[in-house]
């Protein structure tokens, strides 16, 4: 859907027939969007976006951060994760729990980085989960201009608002202005 409109062909990894796990061994989104880029680029010998996303809590020194997705463990849900947040966040009013969602979008070759975009999108940590669209840890994420959480608000307005959204955007208009034509353009 971010794409659409545009002279390429977006496939998954499952589409060619790739399961390979890449480790996630950088200290940043950046670094582990373009470990994944690069990897599934040289194994699928084709142009590839891979993005690295997560929570960074202020009041958390920034955790859960990258390991957003590890944040209760190896095989925890979403709901664990949720619930591990909250129980850290008990005694911090609501107005301390400033947070944010980002994403690093990498595009990859299979011999070489192409490019970074990132997005970010503001918020705070509610009390508790309210809504059911969505994943991860959109429910305790409250949008504060909307005083909904992106659990509650619709897919079309989550593309335009979130982190991942942002950081489609700018990948987009990148292509759009020609930056990538030797690459997408084929």
């Amino acid at each position: 859907m971010f794409f659409v409109g545009l002279s390429m062909e977006i496939i998954s990894l499952n589409d060619l027939g790739i399961n390979t796990t890449v480790d996630e061994t950088g200290n940043t989104f950046e670094e582990n969007a373009i470990l994944k880029a690069n990897a599934y680029s040289k194994e699928s010998g084709l142009p590839t976006l891979a993005d690295d996303s997560g929570l960074e809590v202020g009041a958390l020194g920034g955790k859960p951060g990258i390991y957003s997705a590890r944040y209760a463990g190896e095989n925890a849900s979403d709901e664990d994760r949720t619930a591990l947040l909250l129980t850290k966040l008990k005694h911090i009013p609501i107005n301390l729990r400033v947070c944010r969602f980002r994403c690093a979008l990498a595009v990859s070759l299979p011999d070489a980085l192409v490019n970074v975009f990132t997005g970010e999108c503001q918020g705070r940590v509610t009390i508790k989960p309210l809504g059911f669209n969505g994943f991860g840890y959109d429910p305790v994420f409250l949008i504060p201009e909307l005083g909904k959480t992106m659990a509650q608000v619709s897919s079309e307005q989550k593309n335009v608002i979130s982190h991942r959204g942002k950081a489609c955007h700018n990948a987009r208009a990148s292509f759009l202005e020609g930056n990538h034509k030797e690459v997408f353009y084929y």
